[in-house]
């Protein structure tokens, strides 16, 4: 798994736990706190998504270079 995946995960857990943290509490900022860091989390992993596309685009692209060799 990628480290942005990673890195994603965790902020999502840590993003809801604090939302829900801020809703057991009546605090609207950690609730908004906790969403926008769930966010930053999904952006992360997505992040990850796209870098591990990237990266088996190219082994793909090699490997048809190296059959044509």
């Amino acid at each position: 798994m990628d480290s942005e995946k990673l890195k994603g995960n965790a902020n999502r857990a840590a993003g809801k736990a604090k939302e829900d943290l801020g809703k057991g509490i009546g605090s609207e900022r950690l609730v908004a706190e906790g969403k926008t860091q769930e966010i930053e989390g999904k952006i992360r992993e997505t992040a990850g998504d796209v870098k591990d596309a990237g990266k088996d685009i190219l082994d793909a692209a090699d490997e048809a270079a190296a059959h044509e060799r």
